[in-house]
């Protein structure tokens, strides 16, 4: 069956034909079937209207069809759609490496390589890691988040439901605990542990990386500390370690700052890029320091979509967009706002809800626990807001390795009046879910 403009199908209906068409694998949160995005808002195909806290999981942090946006992509898609960079490259992925080597943080030099997705851009800092050190280890965290391919999943802490089924996963991938100081690990402990890994697993002088979100994603959006990001690039200094910030979803202003780790005032050698990198188009990058990016030999690194020029005019948009209407500040402000809101409705429910995150901008969360425990995940309570959200016209997300953590992620262009409207839509869902 063709679909053609006249085609009536309710949310229910289409929902019914996906489950048939689609691996049970690849599920989804809400049975809603969009039809149009503008800015924080999305429209479905029963013409029902959301404010969206989700941006795509902080892939349009420059909101839905931002018109600088789409004028990039219509003149672009006009020229031509793909060449591919390996083969006849274009002014566009010159320009937007340029800029993204200007922009990343610290003085050294910077190069940039091109792929198409966030777990593509994780397993070429692996690679490329390796092939400057020479070495085989990598070292993530527990509650990290890097990917769905095989290599990424081996870094990923977060085993339901993302690793469920799909071992063996590659060797030579260890783990420490990431400090929460919240659940009781301190960062004196993850670094001990770090050192007893040295210790009992593995000599740091077979450590070809460190890998870190500056803030975890799926693993509940819990921030790095200034002084556990310094201790670890002191480590990783002291061993010849390449230092790796997954900046997958922290990047592009979503954060306060253009980049996360800049909050810690530490400058990574290389960089993870993607997400909020484009607007909604698949594109991601690599960015480090020229010496170490330089590594491989030439073919070593890319792919048949790498650097697409369609997502590369994207890219430049978002950057342009980014400064012209001071994302970062605002992200700050929405941060802020999203504080006040939860703080109050955490004093109304101080025994459901344990810990609210809103110091890193626009990446706010609001962890759900029982009889004010923190060790008690309320993740049934989780659920239930999800559910009272999408039915008054709300997309929220989940996170958190114990599936009991709200995410918010609006988009960075959000008018205060529409993000007040969805803060008060949320205030609402959460005391229908407490009764």
């Amino acid at each position: 069956m063709q679909l053609t403009k006249d085609t009536k199908l309710t949310n229910a209906q289409w929902q019914q034909r996906k489950d048939q068409a689609f691996a049970r694998g690849e599920a989804n949160l809400a049975p809603i079937y969009v039809t149009k995005g503008k800015n924080a808002h999305l429209w479905d195909v029963e013409g029902n209207k959301y404010i969206d806290f989700a941006a795509g999981i902080a892939v349009t942090n420059t909101g839905h069809c931002h018109p600088k946006v789409v004028a990039a992509l219509k003149h672009q898609v006009e020229q031509f759609s793909h060449t591919c960079v390996m083969v006849t490259p274009y002014d566009s992925a010159v320009l937007l490496a340029e800029q993204l080597n200007e922009l990343a943080p610290g003085n050294s030099p910077k190069k940039t390589m091109f792929v198409t997705t966030g777990a593509e851009a994780v397993e070429n800092t692996i690679k490329i890691a390796r092939a400057h050190t020479g070495r085989r280890a990598v070292i993530a965290f527990n509650g990290g988040y890097h990917g769905r391919t095989n290599f990424t999943l081996g870094l990923t802490g977060k085993n339901a439901p993302y690793k469920t089924l799909f071992g063996p996963f590659p060797a030579d991938i260890y783990r420490a605990p990431f400090p929460i100081p919240y659940h009781g690990v301190t960062e004196e402990g993850s670094l001990q542990a770090l050192h007893n890994l040295f210790n009992c697993d593995i000599t740091p002088e077979e450590v070809a990386a460190i890998i870190i979100e500056p803030v975890q994603g799926e693993g509940g959006f819990y921030p790095a500390s200034k002084s556990f990001m310094q201790a670890l690039r002191k480590i990783c200094d002291e061993h010849g370690i390449v230092f790796v910030a997954d900046e997958i979803q922290t990047g592009f202003a979503r954060t306060g700052k253009l980049f996360a780790c800049e909050h810690s005032d530490v400058e990574p050698d290389l960089i993870t890029m993607a997400k909020g990198m484009a607007g909604g188009f698949p594109i991601a990058a690599v960015v480090g320091k020229s010496e170490i990016m330089d590594a491989p030999l030439p073919g070593g690194l890319g792919g048949t979509y790498a650097g697409s020029p369609v997502g590369c005019a994207a890219a430049l948009a978002v950057l342009d967009v980014i400064k012209e209407e001071n994302l970062v500040e605002k992200a700050v402000k929405i941060g802020q706002l999203f504080a006040d809101c939860l703080g109050k409705l955490q004093q109304q429910y101080p025994l459901l809800i344990g810990d609210i995150r809103a110091e890193r901008g626009a990446m706010v969360a609001l962890e759900l626990i029982e009889e004010g425990d923190a060790n008690k995940p309320n993740s049934g309570l989780l659920a239930k807001v999800i559910i009272e959200a999408q039915s008054r016209g709300l997309i929220i997300l989940k996170c958190g390795i114990r599936n009991n953590v709200i995410r918010f992620l609006p988009p960075l262009t959000i008018e205060e009046e529409t993000l007040q409207e969805g803060l008060s839509l949320f205030v609402e869902s959460f005391t229908a879910a407490a009764k």
